[in-house]
């Protein structure tokens, strides 16, 4: 089954290291605890939409584009289970 949340979790991981940066540079930035963002990048819990739009104003990246690569993600998932 596909986990969205993990899903989520995996793209602003991916964007936060492929940009360089640190969960604590990207949590202050955001104004998030440190450790809620960790789970939050590990899909062990569901950011809410603001927290998303936080997170991704501090990575620089629209929300439609990590929605959009998410959106995908899950397209591709659910095409190899059929």
């Amino acid at each position: 089954m596909i986990v969205l949340r993990q899903v989520i979790g995996d793209e602003l991981r991916r964007r936060r290291q492929d940009q360089g940066r640190t969960l604590r540079d990207v949590s202050a930035a955001a104004a998030v605890s440190l450790g809620y963002l960790s789970e939050v990048e590990r899909g062990q819990k569901e950011a809410s939409s603001e927290l998303l739009a936080a997170i991704c104003g501090a990575l620089d990246v629209p929300l439609s584009d990590v929605l959009t690569s998410v959106t995908s993600h899950v397209a591709e998932a659910e095409t190899v289970r059929i």
